[in-house]
C-alpha cells in the first residue's frame, strides 16, 4: 500500500534548506549534551559536526550551540535558549506537516492508483506497446499457462508463459500486470472474414501513419484511450492501401506478449 511522504524546506532569498539538514544534529546535542556523541548519532565525524554548527552559529542572529569548557563536570555542549526555541519551533512545524500528510493521504482515495501509475510510467523498455491490466483468467497446463488480461472494459490480451514463470511471478486472478508487445510482432490486415491462428486479434481505426525509408509506423486507435503500434514494410503498407482513419485489424501471437509486474 502506498504512503504519502513529503519534505519541508525554508526559502530565504538565495538560501534554501537553511538549518533543516542540521536539525537532527541539534536534537542529538540536546539529548546527549556532547558534540562527540551527537556526531556519532548523526553518522558524521566530529569535525564535520563542528563545521555544521559553526556555520549555523555564523548564519544565525544569535548563537545556537554553546560550548562549556572542561571542569569538574567534564565540559560539553548544549543548545542556547535561542537554539532550543528554534528546535522546538521546527519540531512543531514537522508535527503539523506530518498531520497534514496523514490527513491528505486518507482523503486521497486514488493514492495507490497514483503510485502504480508512477511506477509503470517510468518503465524502461524497447517494446512500443505497453498495457497495464488485470488478470481475468488463468488456464494452467503441464508446461505453459495461458494468461488472459483485461486491459479495458471490452479489450483483452492473451499471453503464454511457462508455469515456472507464472509461479515465480506469483500471477493469479486479480493481479496487476504490464503486457509488452513489440511493434514488429504486430501484423495488420484489412477486410472482413479474417481467420488467423493468433490468439490476439483487435480492430481499430488508423490514427497515425509515419512513413520511413524502409518501414511504416502505424498507430491504431483501440478506443478507451488505448492504442496499438505496428511496424510494417512500406511495400506492405502500399499493398494494403493504408491511410488515416482506415479501419484495420491487428493480430499478434500470445507467445509475443511479455508480462512484467508493475
Amino acid at each position: 500500500m502506498a504512503t504519502l511522504q513529503g519534505q519541508i524546506w525554508l526559502d530565504a532569498e538565495h538560501s534554501k534548506r537553511l538549518m533543516l539538514d542540521q536539525i537532527d544534529l541539534l536534537q542529538a546535542i540536546a539529548e546527549t549534551g556532547s558534540i562527540t556523541a551527537a556526531a556519532k548519532s548523526a553518522g558524521i565525524s566530529y569535525k564535520t559536526a563542528w563545521d555544521k554548527l559553526d556555520r549555523l552559529n555564523n548564519l544565525s542572529q544569535e548563537a545556537i550551540v554553546a560550548r562549556v569548557a572542561g571542569g569538574s563536570s567534564g565540559g560539553g555542549s548544549h543548545l542556547t535558549e535561542y537554539g532550543t526555541k528554534m528546535l522546538n519551533g521546527f519540531k512543531q512545524l514537522q508535527e503539523e506537516h506530518n498531520l497534514f500528510l496523514e490527513g491528505l493521504g486518507q482523503r486521497l482515495k486514488s493514492l495507490d492508483d497514483i503510485s502504480t501509475f508512477m511506477k509503470s510510467a517510468t518503465l524502461q523498455t524497447s517494446a512500443r506497446n505497453q498495457f497495464l491490466g488485470v488478470i481475468a483468467k488463468l488456464e494452467t497446463g503441464a508446461v505453459n499457462t495461458e494468461v488472459i488480461i483485461d486491459v479495458s472494459n471490452d479489450q483483452q490480451i492473451v499471453a503464454i508463459v511457462t508455469e515456472q514463470s507464472r509461479s515465480d511471478m506469483g500471477l493469479k486472478v486479480g493481479s496487476q500486470v504490464i503486457a509488452l508487445i513489440k511493434a514488429s510482432s504486430v501484423t495488420l490486415a484489412v477486410g472482413d472474414g479474417l481467420n488467423v491462428s493468433a490468439r490476439n486479434v483487435v480492430s481499430g481505426a488508423i490514427s497515425r501513419l509515419e512513413l520511413g525509408a524502409v518501414n511504416t509506423d502505424v498507430s491504431m486507435d483501440l478506443g478507451e484511450s488505448r492504442s496499438l503500434s505496428a511496424v510494417i514494410t512500406n511495400a506492405s503498407a502500399t499493398k494494403l492501401g493504408l491511410h488515416d482513419s482506415m479501419h484495420v485489424h491487428a493480430f499478434f501471437k500470445a507467445s509475443s506478449v511479455i508480462l512484467m509486474l508493475p
